[in-house]
């Protein structure tokens, strides 16, 4: 005696529940570590560093950690942005890296400019560059990159938070420590002060005198400094670099 034959089926209900699922819903739930364009990955990535610089300072926050919060792999930070302080930059909307601003233009070295001497166009173009010094190159670089004005309005409100709020200082002290102080500090004078790394002591040194002048040019408007063309200080604050980077300190 044969057994009961089984109950036939419709072809319909012969498939699986993942069969069930349309090519796109099976694509959707395979895919990880990317949002739905290039425009919104960016713009998760550069929300999530914001945060994490204002809550843990530039040492602080990683490319892990800037993509586990923007639901993103590291390797698409990287792709976007190449390196952290690229993406400091970006997400302060700053239009330069500082860093490899000061990089170009201390490998450039006096009278090696190539025409990138007065990225802002101020000042005599035949003089940039030609015969200075290595601190009136330096300060001809800076002061130029400062009177662009959508450089200079990002960054001056970074330093006014700084005086006003811990966090926004200790992000921009780390910042400028790590970015451009060690690179002050690749080309400063080493080991003549006692009990104190030389080179990072005399790169702090440049440091403050940029950063000073910047609040009593820009900020203060202190005259007859704010109304100075960038001829007059350059040569007026280019020896002074030039000292703190590899002369007699006294």
């Amino acid at each position: 005696m044969t057994g009961t034959p089984g109950r036939s089926r419709s072809p319909g209900q012969d498939r699986s529940a993942g069969q069930d699922r349309s090519p796109g819903q099976v694509r959707a739930r395979g895919r990880t570590g990317r949002r739905s364009g290039d425009s919104g990955t960016r713009e998760a990535i550069l929300a999530a560093s914001r945060q994490r610089f204002a809550e843990l300072g530039y040492d602080g926050a990683t490319i892990r950690g800037i993509a586990a919060d923007a639901g993103v792999d590291p390797a698409l930070v990287h792709h976007f942005f190449g390196t952290k302080e690229r993406l400091f930059a970006a997400a302060m909307r700053l239009p330069v890296v500082p860093g490899e601003l000061i990089a170009a233009a201390l490998a450039a070295g006096p009278g090696g400019l190539g025409g990138q001497g007065d990225p802002g166009g101020q000042g005599d173009p035949a003089r940039a560059g030609a015969g200075e010094s290595l601190g009136e190159h330096l300060a001809r670089t800076v002061l130029s990159t400062w009177d662009m004005h959508e450089f200079r309005d990002i960054f001056l409100g970074l330093l006014r938070s700084a005086t006003t709020s811990p966090q926004a200082m200790t992000m921009l002290r780390e910042f400028v420590t790590e970015t451009i102080v060690g690179q002050l500090s690749a080309v400063a004078r080493p080991g003549d002060q006692a009990g104190q790394d030389g080179a990072r002591y005399r790169a702090s040194l440049v440091a403050s005198q940029v950063l000073g002048l910047a609040l009593t040019r820009y900020v203060l408007g202190l005259e007859p400094l704010a109304a100075a063309d960038l001829d007059t200080l350059v040569a007026s604050i280019g020896p002074t670099l030039d000292r703190y980077l590899t002369g007699d300190l006294g």
